[in-house]
């Protein structure tokens, strides 16, 4: 999960006041918009899914890692917060989803900065051992922060296998999770977030009096956590309730016949 900074260097300090690239640059990268649906207004989860036409199997859910790459154990990133227990907490989850033959999906950022750990070809962008864990019956590399902006891409998998529910961790809570969770759930999909599967890092920037404010990568996580449960694109959870009421994936028939369908 990176900040959208992360593009222009590694070190979150000397980023903070990066400008960004005129928007035609920005969005360059990332291809066609998904489904072109993204403004529809929001209404309950159950509805926007319906709404969306989201090709949904009863009990497909997509556990979706993002960005467990080993780049993130870097001193440049700054003061991070539940680590190890996030990495420990997606390796749990990527056991459970298995365990049920629910469908992984492991997403790796692949840096186009010269200088980021993350960048492909440099240790930093392998994945973390939690998350290799995983036999993914998808992988994605991207160079933004969403997910559903990567190749192959995210979107037309999910509606190919009948998957309507997706649940999303790794790193940066604030950034590419909530970022994915965002879009998926403006794109009709039942969003579940186990926090306590994510972490991410203390964060400054210049605010328009020309103070300087920070949060901390706990106050980052809360902030996380109200954006998308009281914003309605997705429930908050913890890693034992994800896997509580995780059910075991529908026989393939029923999966292969949404699909045919589609």
């Amino acid at each position: 999960g990176l900040l959208l900074k992360e593009q222009h260097t590694a070190g979150p300090a000397a980023a903070a006041a990066a400008p960004l690239g005129p928007l035609s640059e920005r969005s360059e990268s990332k291809g066609p918009d998904p489904l072109d649906a993204a403004a529809a207004p929001l209404g309950p989860l159950s509805e926007r899914s319906e709404s969306k036409g989201v090709p949904a199997v009863p009990g497909r859910n997509a556990l979706i890692v993002v960005d467990v790459q080993q780049g993130f154990d870097a001193a440049s990133w700054g003061e991070t917060t539940n680590k190890p227990g996030a990495e420990a907490n997606v390796r749990r989850l990527i056991h459970a989803w298995e365990a049920a033959e629910q469908p992984v999906v492991v997403v790796r950022h692949d840096s186009v900065s010269p200088d980021s750990p993350l960048r492909p070809g440099w240790p930093g962008n392998d994945l973390k051992p939690e998350a290799r864990v995983a036999a993914p019956a998808l992988v994605i590399a991207k160079t933004v922060n969403s997910a559903f902006y990567g190749t192959p891409a995210l979107e037309p998998w999910l509606r190919v296998n009948g998957i309507g529910a997706i649940t999303v961790v790794g790193i940066q809570t604030n950034m590419c999770v909530e970022t994915t969770a965002r879009m998926a759930g403006n794109l009709g999909y039942d969003v579940t977030v186990p926090l306590d599967a994510t972490r991410t890092f203390d964060l400054s920037t210049e605010l328009p009096d020309g103070t300087t404010a920070t949060l901390t990568a706990d106050e980052l996580m809360r902030a996380t956590a109200i954006n998308l449960q009281a914003g309605g694109f997705a429930r908050v959870v913890s890693t034992d309730a994800a896997i509580a009421a995780l059910a075991p994936a529908p026989p393939a028939a029923a999966t292969g016949s949404a699909a045919a369908s589609e």
